[in-house]
Parts: structure tokens; sequence; C-alpha cells
């Protein structure tokens, strides 16, 4: 199938494209590189030996998205173009609700007005709010703790409206929790500009010596040793899971968690990084961040049992390919 890719230079974007263009898939991407870089997309060429057409646009722009749509038979939409950073969301709640949930509006637009049926939605596991853990997707939704979150729900809210009157759509909203590690080549990684808002490029730049020493935002949660409990997934897995949704989606609205089940602590992250890449790690406990919450991670058995899919790699996998792609980054 013809795959627009809408973010696809990003971190998850660009892992994805490698997954589809290894199953086949023949991949469009448009990205306007704010936070993403094109090295990243001929490093995708070079690990797959295939090509990808690229346009460096803003979805927010209906008419750069209509020529987009209008010079390829497109057969699917995967949308990861959003603002991402749930501190930032916080302060700067308008950019968000935009760029997020225009996106979405425009691109489904596009879907229409091209009878374009296959969607599928990069959303989030804050869309849960503070349910218990572990998050199930029949959960009713809480009201999320940022704007970042709300930005996902209304978007899922959107393409769940559009879906009811438009009998031939397929939709996945897939409801990431914490994608880390980078692919095996060291090649692609999340290489984000200026101080990381994510863990594990925050962990790797004080190992490597970038940053002087780890923040660590909270250590008076109700969790097994104080620090924010998350769900941590290899991004690699995280790509897989959306050729599988592609592969196996069916009319009508599907959600779906992608995770791999386990919550890890902010420290016993940490410990593992050391233990895995025999590096020490200086680090400070401060206050919490803003919008975050203790515990959150998934319940996956509706992906294994519907799509097939579950995360196979570890831990160790996880730090060790981060670590990897850190050390081979050059900027």
């Amino acid at each position: 199938m013809n795959i627009l890719v809408a973010g696809g230079a990003g971190y998850i974007g660009s892992h994805t494209c490698v997954a589809l263009l290894e199953a086949g898939h023949t991949v469009i991407v448009a990205d306007n590189l704010c936070n993403s870089r094109t090295k990243a997309l001929e490093r995708v060429k070079q690990i797959t030996n295939n090509e990808i057409t690229f346009y460096q646009i803003d979805v927010t722009d209906e008419v750069a998205v209509n020529t987009v749509f209008g010079n390829h038979s497109i057969d699917g939409v995967i949308h990861f173009a959003g603002f991402k950073a749930v501190g930032e969301s916080v302060s700067q709640p308008l950019a968000y609700y935009y760029n997020n949930v225009v996106s979405t509006m425009v691109l489904s637009k596009a879907c229409q007005k091209y009878k374009v049926n296959r969607f599928i939605f990069s959303s989030s596991a804050t869309v849960y709010g503070e349910n218990t853990v572990p998050f199930v997707e029949t959960m009713k939704l809480l009201p999320t703790s940022n704007p970042y979150g709300e930005t996902k729900a209304m978007s899922e809210r959107i393409l769940t409206d559009i879906a009811k009157v438009n009998s031939d759509w397929l939709v996945a909203l897939l409801r990431y929790f914490n994608p880390v590690g980078a692919h095996e080549s060291g090649l692609i990684g999340e290489a984000p500009t200026g101080i990381p808002n994510n863990l594990m490029p925050y962990i790797t730049q004080v190992a490597k010596g970038k940053l002087a020493k780890l923040r660590i935002f909270g250590s008076d949660y109700p969790t097994v040793d104080g620090t924010g409990v998350r769900d941590y997934i290899h991004v690699m897995d995280l790509a897989e899971g959306h050729v599988a949704a592609l592969d196996k989606l069916t009319k009508g609205v599907h959600i779906y968690n992608l995770g791999t089940g386990h919550g890890i602590s902010v420290l016993q992250l940490v410990r593992a990084f050391k233990e895995a890449n025999g590096l020490d790690l200086p680090y400070e406990l401060t206050d919490r961040r803003p919008g975050d919450i203790s515990e959150c991670y998934a319940d996956v058995t509706k992906a294994e049992r519907e799509l097939g899919w579950t995360a196979k790699r570890d831990l160790v996998d996880m730090c060790r390919d981060a670590w990897r792609f850190e050390k081979n980054y050059e900027g």
C-alpha cells in the first residue's frame, strides 16, 4: 500500500517508516522538520535500501496537504505529526491545541476528499487521565492532567465521529505508552533539540557528557521508590505495532494499547541503563513536573489477541540500543 506518514521524520515516525518499508509498503512522508531532520529519512533509506518521497510541509496547511494527496494514490494515513511534550503543553496550551487538533482535521478532510479510508492515529496513554492501572481500552476516559493529553483525546473523538458517518472508514487509535530505544543499527533514534523532555535521551546525553546530570522530576510519588512509573516500550516494537494494525484493520474504530504491560520506575530505568552499558550516571531528585501522573502502564491483551502483536524487546535491548545511537549520533 501507499502510506502517507505525517511526521515521518520524527522519532517514532522514522522507525515506523523502516517497519513499513521492510513490510513492502511504499512510504510518502510529510513533515515540517520543526523537531526532526531529513538526515533521519536518509538513514531510513540506508537501513532499508528503499526510497521515500518527502514533502517538507506543515500538515495544518490544507492546500499543501491536498497537493500531496493529489500527487499520489494514497491508500492510508498514519498521523504522527504533533507536539508531544507534556510539560510544554501546560505552558503553551494554544500551540498544542492548534497544531495537534488542526492537523488531525486537515488530514481527515483530505482523506474524505480523496476517498482514503484507512487512518491510523498516534494517540497516547495520557488520554486515560488518572485512571487505575493497568489501563484498559474500555475504561471511561477521565479528564487528562495536561493539554497534550487533551489534544489526543479530542483527536480520537473527531476520528470516531467521522467514522460514524463514513461506514467504510477503517480507523485505529493507537494509545502509546513510553517509547524508548533506537533501531539496532544505531543509525536512527531519538535526537531532540535542546534539553530533552523524554527520559531516555536525557539519560544518554548525561552518559555521553553533553549534560552534567540527570534531573529526576518527583521522588514522592506513591510508587515502589517514589519516582514515576511508566510502561517503557522499544520504539521498534511500537513501529511494528503500526504495521500490524495496518494489516489487520477492519471497518470501524478500533482502540489498542501499545506497551509491554509492565511498569518500570524512573530509578529502575536509570539502574538498568547503568548495568546494561557499564556506565555511571549522576542524577538529582527534584520537584514534580506539572501535568505528570504517578503511575502508567498498559493492559495489552487486546492488541495481542486482535493484532497478533506483542512487544518482543526487553529493557536491556532498549538501554543498549539507545546508547548505541547516542554514541553514533553527530547531530
